[in-house]
């Protein structure tokens, strides 16, 4: 499988998004200058790999469901194989506006920065969200103020832009179980240096979240006590 014309690549992880893949990857394309497109297919049973193949996309099929770490972690190690020099992590279910990238893309230029991170409560107008999920968010904030020295708006989005060096670490560690969170902590305190850019992001058109309202407060406890793990684990 070769690599395309660009020096950027858009990660697409994918799981039973048949209804929406298509489109993102469709959107995607369409951005000039070019970006490459790869979605992997996270061990889906709908016809996920067939339509993102169809639309454009080099479509990567692992063998069982590994979760969105796995499935971003294989991205990020095509990545580095085929020796990109950006990532920019889409959800495959329409949430992430394509028209968007470029945002972020402008944002990682900037000297220094070697991850941005879109955020859905920096944008004017702001974004809504249950309850549970808004405190989860400012335990979240006031985590990254304690370990980070700093503040972020929006660790668990998944829209995000890399540079290669950031690529190739995250190969290598990039966290499995709901990983947004704990990679924003991981890469914080092994030196790479983070920005927040304000984005749009729609409705999910497809589907259905993997983190629902009755999980959300379980799921912020497993994260944080995740977070708490990797203050004792060394990185190259």
């Amino acid at each position: 499988m070769g690599r395309g014309m660009s020096d950027i690549l858009a990660i697409i992880p994918a799981f039973n998004e048949e209804g929406a893949v298509g489109k993102v990857v469709e959107e995607i394309r369409r951005l000039r200058p070019a970006v490459d497109v790869v979605v992997i297919d996270d061990g889906s049973t709908d016809e996920t790999a067939d339509v993102a193949r169809k639309a454009g996309a080099r479509v990567i099929s692992l063998p069982f469901n590994l979760g969105i770490g796995g499935a971003v972690q294989t991205g990020f190690k095509y990545a580095t194989e085929k020796g990109y020099d950006v990532a920019v992590q889409v959800d495959g279910d329409g949430q992430h506006r394509p028209d968007q990238i470029p945002i972020l893309l402008d944002a990682l230029r900037q000297e220094g920065i070697d991850v941005v991170i879109g955020s859905r409560f920096l944008s004017s107008g702001g974004y809504t969200t249950s309850l549970v999920r808004r405190i989860g968010v400012h335990v979240f904030v006031l985590v990254n103020s304690i370990l980070l020295k700093r503040r972020i708006t929006d660790n668990t989005s998944g829209f995000r832009a890399y540079n290669r060096k950031a690529i190739e670490f995250l190969a290598e560690h990039y966290p499995y179980d709901y990983p947004e969170p704990e990679s924003v902590i991981i890469l914080g305190r092994n030196g790479f240096r983070l920005a927040e850019v304000p984005v749009l992001m729609r409705e999910r058109e497809h589907g259905r979240s993997s983190i629902s309202a009755f999980w959300s407060m379980y799921y912020m406890i497993k994260v944080l006590l995740a977070i708490f793990m990797t203050l004792f684990k060394k990185y190259r």
